[in-house]
């Protein structure tokens, strides 16, 4: 558990001597949260640098040294549905991340702002998820645009904005194939996408690309956000399973390499449980600050 790390962080700090061994022991704390190890030693030789010239007096103070070094590797991402506009947010993730499930979240999240939302189901690979949108799709009192299993996600799409734009809603929640793609099969099959996409009109401003990962997968969330965002420039990231977020440091490695934002966390079983990613809380986890 992320809560975990941060309190073997906050006991570290709140020791008084600063020799080697405790910088040590910093890089290697760091490097368990997976920073990654270049990141881990950037971060401890910093901290070392800074401990010297800002003296820390407390173990708050060093807590907070940290939090800054951090901060900057990690951005948030606000997107604003501009009223009278159609939107478009195309839903990516591998298979098991929670992908279908967010997508429900997300539309109850927008549905409470008042905004008419349509899903389109465009994983046509698997029937099963179709139904599941669809079942979604019943319990939020949505609208779906589907096609039977197996054909093209790119016609969906097409199918959707036009029905959208007829009917004056505000926003479309794409659901896509969560095989895990190699790259050039990812690349073809996003931009014919995106080519519907902008062929109905909707600009880079009103389209949007998030990638769902699941919190507790650590390296595996990094190498997943390093292939989508080669094959498809990402917008950002939705955080699955974020009450329970084991790898805290792989979203910093994340910002730092791929310079992706996080839009929005999981953070429960329920429609409701869908919430803006807060930064600050985030980072006082992590380095221990919160209580």
């Amino acid at each position: 558990m992320l809560k975990g790390f941060g309190a073997k962080l906050k006991a570290l700090f709140g020791m008084n001597t600063f020799d080697e061994q405790y910088f040590e022991n910093l890089e290697d704390f760091l490097i368990e949260g997976d920073l990654g190890a270049k990141l881990a030693m950037d971060i401890s030789d910093e901290v070392r640098k800074l401990a010297k010239s800002e003296k820390p007096k407390t173990q708050r103070d060093l807590q907070l040294l940290v939090k800054r070094l951090l901060s900057d590797k990690i951005r948030v991402f606000n997107p604003n549905l501009e009223e009278g506009s159609l939107t478009v947010f195309l839903i990516l993730g591998v298979n098991g991340v929670g992908k279908t499930t967010s997508i429900a979240k997300l539309a109850q999240y927008y549905k409470q702002q008042g905004k008419q939302v349509l899903l389109a189901a465009a994983d046509t690979f698997r029937a099963a998820a179709i139904d599941q949108l669809e079942v979604h799709a019943q319990r939020l009192g949505c609208r779906i645009v589907k096609q039977k299993s197996g054909s093209d996600p790119g016609s969906v799409v097409f199918d959707a904005i036009t029905s959208a734009q007829a009917r004056g809603e505000d926003l479309i929640l794409v659901d896509t194939a969560g095989r895990m793609h190699n790259k050039e099969n990812l690349l073809r099959e996003l931009s014919k996408i995106d080519k519907i996409v902008k062929g109905r009109g909707i600009d880079d401003v009103h389209y949007k690309k998030f990638l769902v990962i699941d919190s507790t997968t650590g390296q595996n969330g990094i190498s997943q956000a390093e292939l989508f965002n080669q094959a498809v420039r990402l917008d950002a990231l939705i955080l699955t399973k974020y009450d329970s977020l084991a790898k805290g440091g792989a979203l910093v490695q994340i910002g730092e390499k791929q310079n992706i934002p996080i839009a929005f966390v999981g953070t429960g079983e329920t429609y409701k449980d869908m919430h803006p990613f807060d930064k600050d809380e985030f980072l006082d986890t992590l380095v221990g600050l919160a209580e």
